[in-house]
């Protein structure tokens, strides 16, 4: 779990650094502190560390590994996001819906991050682009743009379907 997550935090820097104003608006906040809870995890799933991120000198992010004991309580913005159904979360995060969050803590900090969510777009085809050429950049990205908008479909879906079981595939 700490490399997916040293991973994540790389690919949030990435793509924080491609927008100038964006690091500008974190450069605000440095060494403060956002902790990120994921509430109801299934115990039957491996048990998540800490999601701790301190905002460096750069206007980046920085995953603490080992965050000090009293950083829960310490942290300048912490983050409650429901996940008791994982795959439903990561269904409509891959859709383009936001979760619901509950926020606590540093206003101005919940402010930018939230400006940070509504302006900064991944250019994923942009990347793969750099990495494979463009033709086959474009064709992935076809793909993606199908595959979120029939999760956003099947979330929708699940959203509207009346309680009990059911007979979808």
């Amino acid at each position: 779990m700490p490399a997916v997550l040293q991973r994540l935090t790389l690919l949030a820097n990435h793509v924080l650094s491609a927008e100038p104003v964006a690091a500008q608006r974190l450069r605000a906040h440095v060494g403060r502190s956002l902790q990120v809870e994921l509430d109801g995890w299934p115990p039957l799933l491996p048990a998540l560390p800490v999601l701790v991120f301190q905002v460096t000198p750069a206007g980046l992010l920085e995953w603490c590994e080992q965050p000090a004991p009293a950083s829960s309580a310490a942290a300048d913005l912490r983050l409650r996001i429901d996940a008791s159904n994982p795959a439903l979360l990561m269904a409509r995060l891959a859709a383009g819906e936001r979760p619901e969050v509950a926020v606590q803590g540093d206003a101005q900090l919940a402010a930018d991050l939230n400006w940070l969510v509504d302006n900064l777009r991944w250019d994923l085809e942009a990347d793969l682009a750099r990495l494979l050429g463009p033709l086959p950049a474009r064709q992935l990205a076809r793909l993606g743009a199908a595959l979120a908008a029939g999760l956003r479909r099947r979330a929708q879906a699940t959203d509207s379907a009346p309680p009990g079981p059911s007979t979808a595939p």
